[in-house]
């Protein structure tokens, strides 16, 4: 079995992306796990709340399955030119508690002019227009999940190759199962020839070759090895798939280790019972980077 590229994505990746000019700076770092499905959680600035929704859109437009966090970080690099404006109804409300302050204490209170810039709602600070920041974040978030897939990407191939080479190393026991399957039972007959010769036994021949008959039908595992046989080649020809295809290789790895358990319950040949105990290795070997793939 050849090892072809292959489209299949890990869920494991990490990207940052960056944007800086006169005015402002963004900074997106992109985070991915294996998920059973689509989990985005968003750490935005408080200025781009607002446009959580849109952000969040952006990434299951572009991802299928994985826990992804995101997390954004806004920086105004703008000079202020604005003059700070002050709220005079604000001021003169504090003015009126300090007097009143004053005489209920009968003794001056002091209060600078600093205290009462401090005090929330003094300084009235004009609206910023964000729209073009948050334009550009979407770009900037854009790119930032090119680079994640792109890594997804490198790192699915990995996971196919490493899956192809066990798929190959399962086909080579399933063969070699298959080949002794005739030895096994020849060596079946031959025992139960010798016991019944060692007991000095006259039976029929024909019941004899019943029986014989019977115990090689539930020894038989040519279904079994029939079916792992089929299973691997419908792994190898998912991994080329382009969508997402890690449930469906999940299924598979089931229905391996479901065919493997049954060969070894037929089993009554030492080597074979290795060679069982060898596919489960690899099965699980597989299993558990299958459970990275989107």
């Amino acid at each position: 079995m050849t090892i072809k590229t292959s489209a299949i994505k890990s869920m494991t990746a990490y990207a940052r992306g960056q944007f800086s000019d006169e005015n402002s700076s963004l900074e997106w770092e992109l985070r991915s796990v294996n998920h059973r499905y689509l989990d985005v959680s968003m750490h935005l600035p408080s200025a781009l709340l607002s446009h959580q929704n849109e952000f969040k859109e952006q990434v299951r437009h572009a991802l299928k399955r994985g826990k992804i966090e995101a997390k954004l970080s806004y920086e105004s690099t703008a000079t202020s030119s604005y003059d700070i404006t002050i709220n005079e109804g604000q001021v003169k409300a504090l003015l009126d508690v300090h007097r009143q302050i004053e005489a209920l204490s009968k003794k001056p209170v002091s209060l600078l002019a600093m205290d009462i810039l401090n005090w929330k709602g003094v300084i009235e600070t004009p609206p910023t227009d964000l729209s073009d920041i948050a334009k550009q974040a979407q770009r900037l978030l854009g790119k930032t999940l090119d680079d994640l897939i792109a890594t997804r990407l490198r790192e699915g191939q990995q996971l196919s190759h490493f899956i192809t080479l066990r798929c190959n190393e399962i086909e080579t026991i399933v063969q070699s199962i298959r080949v002794r399957r005739k030895e096994v039972l020849f060596a079946l007959r031959e025992k139960v020839l010798k016991r019944i010769a060692d007991l000095d036994l006259t039976l029929d021949e024909n019941r004899l070759e019943q029986e014989l008959v019977i115990q090689a039908q539930r020894l038989d595992v040519t279904e079994e090895i029939d079916r792992l046989s089929a299973h691997i080649q419908e792994v190898t020809l998912v991994l080329q798939r382009k969508d997402a295809v890690g449930r469906r290789l999940d299924f598979l790895m089931q229905e391996l280790n479901r065919e493997v358990n049954t060969l070894g319950s037929k089993s009554n040949d030492s080597k074979t019972t290795q060679a069982v105990v060898d596919l489960k290795v690899l099965i699980e070997q597989m299993r558990e980077q299958v459970q990275n793939i989107e």
